[in-house]
């Protein structure tokens, strides 16, 4: 084998590997294996082990993991009744999904950059790996576009569907001025998801990014991947959240009549 083969990779081989897919398909079509399997498995981690802790829930002196999923329950429902006006019973479950599996899918970001991708490779002979879910902006359109859904469904739900084309024709400007006022609808309702989307993807791909650069200065990562680590739990915990709080006001905006 040539001396080119042998040759350590370079700063760009070292971001591109771990910034890349494994994926199957082409185009449209193409299938992120990677995201698809994590995001499962840590939705599977997560609502499983919520599920056994209502399975397992008693009125007496409740253990410390029936704690945890009380108090993340509680905390949801609250912001939820503040924002939400209307029947919770659909929105309140909805938010405490969003809210617990973005966390989760972010709190991947906290695992070394190069742990991952190593058992992959070296355990499963898999050749690129991308560990947080949330950095792969299929994921995070997926998500907002789900949301978008609801979003039409609560209107057509609360307001009838010629009550929500009433507002779309008449809001704000008045019948007179129907095809502006169906302009400002349409770029107000697409312009919800795709801030949705990138606003999560940006955020954790540019902490990805980080934490890459990080890890390319060997040993002398040690004394900025802990601050940045410390850093990156407020910033993982603040994007759930936000990303939980405007699929809420956009339920409730989306509930209100004009």
């Amino acid at each position: 084998m040539s001396t080119a083969e042998h040759a350590a990779p370079t700063t760009t081989d070292y971001i591109t590997h771990h910034l890349t897919n494994l994926h199957v398909g082409h185009g449209f079509w193409t299938f992120h294996l990677d995201t698809l399997i994590v995001s499962g498995v840590l939705g599977f981690l997560v609502f499983g082990g919520m599920w056994l802790a209502a399975r397992r829930a008693t009125s007496g002196v409740p253990g410390p993991w029936q704690n945890f999923v009380e108090m993340v329950t509680s905390l949801v429902d609250s912001q939820v009744k503040d924002t939400f006006h209307g029947n919770r019973e659909l929105v309140t479950p909805l938010a405490i999904t969003i809210f617990c599996w973005v966390f989760i899918m972010n709190a991947k970001d906290l695992l070394p950059v190069d742990f991952l991708p190593w058992i992959m490779e070296h355990v499963f002979g898999v050749g690129h790996w991308k560990a947080v879910p949330t950095t792969d902006p299929n994921l995070t359109f997926a998500m907002s576009l789900s949301v978008f859904c609801l979003m039409i469904f609560y209107n057509i739900k609360f307001k009838g569907i010629g009550g929500w084309l009433h507002e779309v024709f008449t809001v704000p400007f008045g019948p007179w001025l129907a095809p502006v006022n169906l302009l400002f609808r349409v770029i107000e309702d697409i312009a919800k998801p795709i801030s949705l989307a990138l606003r999560l993807f940006g955020n954790m791909y540019a902490g990805e990014m980080v934490f890459i650069l990080i890890a390319l200065l060997g040993v002398w990562q040690l004394p900025l991947a802990l601050p940045w680590a410390l850093f990156h739990i407020l910033i993982i915990t603040l994007q759930a959240f936000v990303f939980m709080m405007l699929t809420v006001v956009y339920m409730s905006m989306a509930a209100e009549h004009h």
